[in-house]
């Protein structure tokens, strides 16, 4: 059965079994490879994407569920908190092997897009189903801080 899916801004129809997680979709047929396949139960965080603004697990959402869906993948990052994210990131250097960290960045951008200055504790509730093997957690909450602060200071400027 074909699905028309909507995925950084742009229509994509896939002719595929509908209980396909998004994930695989994602990236085996369209070639958006940022996402990552973890664990496979929702745990991990890896692949996590934006599905209308909320940061979910793609490799337990079927195609199905996600027709009809804003779908934003770390390649369609647009916002000013992504983009202070990817930035914060590089200059704090978060990642050491980097395999979950588009996962990181998609959950603490829709942190960020819901809560522009969030706490320690906010941020470690928004962050804590996301697992990092490396262990880089600390500069994942500095990275946040840094968007965040970014941000901010971009729209006090404006």
């Amino acid at each position: 059965m074909a699905y028309t899916l909507l995925i950084n801004g742009e229509s994509h129809e896939l002719d595929v079994d509908g209980d396909m997680p998004l994930l695989w979709a994602v990236r085996d047929h369209l070639n958006y490879t940022g996402s990552k396949f973890g664990c496979g139960m929702a745990q991990c965080g890896a692949c996590t994407m934006q599905i209308d603004g909320q940061a979910t697990r793609t490799c337990v959402l079927t195609v199905a569920a996600a027709e009809g869906r804003n779908i934003t993948t770390i390649e369609g990052l647009q916002s000013p908190q992504g983009q202070a994210l990817q930035k914060a990131w590089v200059e704090l250097q978060v990642p050491q092997c980097g395999y979950c960290q588009s996962g990181q960045i998609m959950s603490a951008t829709a942190l960020l897009e819901q809560n522009p200055s969030p706490s320690d504790a906010d941020i470690d509730t928004a962050m804590s189903g996301n697992i990092c093997r490396c262990g880089t957690y600390s500069r994942i909450k500095q990275g946040i801080k840094l968007a965040a602060n970014a941000v901010r200071d971009n729209e006090g400027a404006a």
